[in-house]
């Protein structure tokens, strides 16, 4: 295969892996051009008329890698995404890992002629929520299918590619990269002064203490423990004057976020001539993406002119998409972001600000892991452009111990542990195709590779009373599933609840109002801080006693199985999915719920995602599949159609 460039070392080791047919695992820092190895074997199978099939954790990744590659290589890419369907007989898919997954379980045979599988991101294994996904969907992995694994930087890559090894009955060779090819710089901003080493924050910063908060939490702090808050101001001067622009600013929560931003933007980064250039660019995109009459994109436009912007989930997915072509294209100087920012998505910056080494996990405010540090800060130092890149940590001695510190960004990444949690949905697929030898599946799975014998029977009894639970609702018997059984096994995370719904002849009974509210109730999960809806529909409260009947009778079921409750719906969206059905603007649908707009278009998402489901499940009634359609038809427009958003991407 050609090319205009020389790999380094770890690329050339990995290619030439590939070259013998070998599977490959490749642990490399970010920036160090993992995604090169990627390519490689895309363009290689493309040569050979082979398909290929690249997965990714998260869509906004996924539709990145399709515009990418669709530059390069045309009809040639697909993507399957759930909500988004463009070329799905192309050689070259790129797909979520829940939708690889998903296809494998309902027993899709498409995949066994394909050449490689691309696992982007691979330490997702690590995720507690999704990491099952990542797991299920390498074990049911067809053999025929060789692996490239790509992953951060993670302590026991051998022990994942020995776990891989067994499970795939062929080799796989790890490739460990640890060197930056832009080394980072690391300052510390902590008591309103930038120290240079870990050595002057513990001397200077930390008055030589390790920790400054008293071993007694009810004692006040002593008077020597006088602590001088870190000015933003200060660190803006810093990076100016130091010449460290472009910078990522990561701070935890949307509201922080935007505040950090307004702040930042009362500094001017650019001069007129760019910020002409910038409001022009950034005018021209939000007419291209029909953000002319969006607040929020009105609010970011007074931040833009200075070159300062922000980009959370919150915010319409155009609405980040015009901030992340503006930020590639150098035009913003400082973009203040959430975490998942850092997340494969390929924005380098010349510097990096982590707001707090603190954030709130589960309830609780904990030290951010190595692994998240590394995430984060290796978005520091663009490749061919800068000789370092350089990070920035605000160290507040009262939150963080020193210890802390240094273990945050010294420390050993976090060993990559299984997260298995098999759904009532992957129970049902596995145990129609494999019978009782369900129990060789999970014999395959990394929890079983990592975990003891008692911790082996604990993950099999769970399993065992998931089933039973499901024959005593009569989703399965020894014969093997039940029409509610087929019908509940199409549906993921929301499985038992539809069950009971269709059983009782209800879904085909609602309007296509009715189903998009129930549906949508099902996948939103709201924050602490969203109130309930003072307002809501007709049709709210007879799902909502439905609902209740339903959610009592499942979780009496599980009570007495000893299983985690299955979540009741949450209809706080309601009055916003009728307005968006009636045809009303989506400006008008926030003050009716008290969301932010990208949480709105989240949801409609994942609801449009489950009515695409109920429209292929095989047996599902006639007349279910003809609201659903009907529903799809009138959720699935505008801002919420995520196909017709990355077609506007193409065309930019």
């Amino acid at each position: 295969m050609k090319r205009s460039f020389s790999y380094d070392k770890f690329q050339s080791e990995a290619i030439a892996s590939i070259d013998e047919g070998i599977s490959v695992l490749v642990a490399a820092p970010t920036g160090a051009g993992k995604t090169a190895i990627a390519e490689y074997v895309i363009g290689q199978a493309l040569e050979k008329n082979q398909s290929i099939i690249y997965t990714a954790p998260v869509k906004a990744l996924s539709n990145q890698k399709y515009r990418d590659f669709y530059a390069r290589y045309g009809d040639r890419i697909g993507i399957l995404t759930g909500d988004v369907t463009l070329n799905p007989t192309a050689p070259v898919l790129i797909m979520t890992t829940e939708i690889y997954r998903n296809s494998l379980l309902e027993g899709d045979r498409r995949f066994a002629a394909t050449a490689w599988i691309i696992f982007d991101e691979v330490h997702y294994l690590d995720d507690p929520q999704r990491g099952t996904v990542w797991e299920e969907a390498i074990v049911l992995t067809p053999l025929e299918v060789k692996i490239l694994a790509l992953s951060a930087t993670i302590s026991n890559a051998e022990q994942i590619a020995e776990w891989l090894t067994q499970v795939h009955e062929r080799p796989i060779r790890v490739i460990r990269e640890n060197h930056r090819p832009v080394p980072l710089q690391i300052s510390f901003q902590c008591q309103n002064q930038i120290f240079k080493s870990l050595e002057t924050l513990k001397s200077q910063g930390y008055l030589g203490r390790p920790l400054w908060r008293s071993p007694d939490r009810h004692r006040r702090h002593q008077s020597w423990l006088e602590n001088r808050p870190n000015r933003i101001d200060r660190l803006i001067r810093q990076l100016k004057e130091q010449e460290h622009l472009p910078c990522i600013y990561f701070a935890f929560g949307r509201r922080r976020v935007e505040d950090l931003a307004l702040e930042f933007s009362a500094t001017q980064f650019t001069a007129p001539a760019e910020s002409e250039v910038l409001l022009e660019r950034f005018d021209a995109l939000c007419k291209h993406f029909h953000l002319t009459a969006d607040k929020t994109a009105a609010d970011l436009r007074g931040m833009v002119k200075n070159g300062v912007a922000y980009h959370h989930a919150g915010i319409l997915p155009t609405l980040k998409e015009v901030i992340e072509q503006l930020f590639t294209s150098r035009l913003i100087k400082v973009i203040v972001t959430t975490e998942t920012f850092a997340l494969g998505i390929n924005m380098p910056a010349r510097s990096v600000v982590l707001d707090t080494l603190r954030k709130r996990v589960a309830g609780r405010f904990m030290t951010i892991r190595s692994r998240e540090f590394t995430q984060m800060a290796g978005r520091a130092g663009r490749r061919g452009m800068d000789e370092a890149g350089f990070v920035y940590l605000r160290v507040n001695p009262l939150e963080v111990s020193h210890p802390e510190v240094v273990q945050a960004i010294q420390g050993k990444p976090e060993p990559v542990s299984s997260r298995l949690n098999a759904t009532y949905a992957t129970l049902l697929n596995l145990y129609h195709h494999h019978g009782a030898r369900w129990i060789d599946i999970y014999q395959k799975t990394l929890h079983h590779f990592q975990s003891s014998k008692a911790h082996r029977n604990q993950a099999l009894q769970l399993m065992q009373r998931k089933l039973d639970l499901l024959k005593s609702l009569e989703y399965l018997s020894d014969a093997g599933l039940s029409s509610k059984g087929h019908f509940a096994a199409g549906l993921y995370g929301y499985e038992l609840m539809l069950g009971e719904f269709y059983a009782q002849g209800v879904l085909d009974k609602l309007n296509p109002e009715e189903l998009a509210i129930l549906l949508c109730g099902l996948v939103f999960e709201p924050r602490p801080s969203i109130p309930p809806p003072q307002h809501l529909p007709k049709a709210v409260s007879r799902l909502t006693h439905l609902c209740n009947q339903i959610v009592r009778s499942i979780q009496k079921a599980e009570s007495r199985a000893m299983l985690p409750f299955t979540k009741p719906p949450h209809f706080q969206l309601s009055p916003a999915v009728e307005a968006w059905m009636r045809q009303a603007t989506f400006e008008k649908l926030g003050p009716l719920c008290g969301c932010d707009d990208g949480e709105i278009v989240r949801a409609f998402r994942m609801t449009v995602q489950i009515l695409k489901q109920l429209n292929h499940i095989k047996g599902a009634p006639a007349a279910l599949k003809g609201v659903a359609h009907q529903a799809l038809d009138k959720i699935n427009r505008d801002v919420v159609d995520a196909e017709q958003e990355l077609r506007l991407t193409l065309e930019e």
